[in-house]
């Protein structure tokens, strides 16, 4: 591996001081304590030498790093992948370097991710946190590490948040189902005890019950971990039913993706055999010859919101928590727009 150029390379490759490299790389020759002619040298022979500066260094000096760390869960989740570009962009319109972490939704792995970026002295964290990593958050409470839960929380824990209007917007939804004349509506959600995910079905079952069409044996759960060949089986109990189901809601992005898949592997007609409920868009659902309704949460407002929410923690300009619930919008065939 090639050796970092330092200041100190620039310098004697020119016969200067490091004193005077430092002074023009770091723009600070603001009296003209440098000639025009010798800035430039320095200027084309740290271009010649590809010279990169020591942030990390530099912000450790003055005791601010200027890089924060973002734990998602799924790094293939469309979700998600949307969800760090957007905050890497408003993090860096703030002068932020963000290192981005995947945990495949592993407790240890978020464990690891933690110590990992404390020790690259990272100001705050912005985490979609796995199951049961109640303790690792207490730790980071307890630390008085700045961090921001998105997508995700537990609300026994206070802590900031930025989350959507999880049972509103899945009551709707389902009750859209209902709308659309369906009588026997089948749930398929993930097994885990996470805060957003119940919040999900318990919209769903409530809609259901409050319209008197609530059965318990339609409801479906999958594993993360084994999601392709339990939504296998998922599809082919709630399919192969006799008093045939009508209608179906799907919790996550990834539940929605890989149910669509399997319905159509099974050569059933969505929105003429079945009538689907979403979650998240996805562009392959444009080019489907029939429309697929969906919850459409709105990343980018997410994404700022989190950045904004953990700033004002890191710039120590709040006291308290927040949590920040956003609204999500219902889109069917009539208001479904490619964004």
């Amino acid at each position: 591996m090639q050796k970092r150029v330092s200041l100190k390379t620039v310098a004697k490759e020119l016969g200067v001081s490091v004193a005077t490299v430092s002074l023009v790389l770091n723009a600070k020759d603001k009296n003209g304590r440098v000639s025009k002619e010798m800035a430039k040298k320095i200027l084309d022979k740290a271009e010649e030498l590809n010279y990169v500066p020591n942030t990390l260094a530099k912000g450790l000096k003055v005791g601010r790093s200027r890089t924060i760390g973002l734990i998602i869960a799924d790094i293939s989740n469309i979700f998600f992948g949307a969800l760090a570009l957007h905050i890497q962009n408003y993090a860096e319109e703030k002068g932020y370097t963000v290192i981005i972490g995947n945990t495949n939704e592993k407790l240890n792995e978020m464990e690891k991710l933690i110590k990992l970026l404390y020790a690259r002295q990272v100001e705050g964290f912005i985490i979609t946190p796995t199951e049961k990593s109640q303790n690792q958050l207490k730790k980071l409470i307890n630390n008085r590490t700045p961090f921001v839960l998105v997508d995700r929380t537990f609300p026994k824990l206070h802590v900031n948040s930025v989350l959507i209007n999880n049972y509103e917007i899945s009551y709707q939804a389902t009750l859209q189902l209902i709308k659309k004349g369906c009588k026997r509506i089948g749930l398929v959600t993930y097994k885990e005890d996470h805060f957003h995910i119940n919040e999900r079905r318990r919209g769903c079952e409530d809609a259901l019950k409050d319209a008197g069409l609530y059965n318990p044996v339609l409801m479906e759960e999958v594993r993360y971990e084994f999601i392709k060949d339990d939504m296998k089986r998922a599809i082919c109990n709630l399919m192969s039913r006799e008093d045939k189901i009508d209608g179906i809601f799907f919790t996550t992005n990834s539940i929605s993706i890989g149910a669509v898949k399997e319905l159509i592997k099974k050569k059933i007609n969505i929105q003429t055999d079945i009538q689907i409920m979403c979650f998240d868009e996805n562009d392959a659902f444009y080019i489907l010859p029939y429309t697929v309704p969906f919850i459409r949460q709105p990343i980018k407002e997410i994404a700022q919101k989190a950045v904004e929410l953990l700033f004002d923690q890191i710039e120590m300009q709040s006291e308290g928590t927040r949590n920040i619930v956003i609204e999500a919008e219902l889109v069917t065939g009539e208001n479904a727009i490619i964004s």
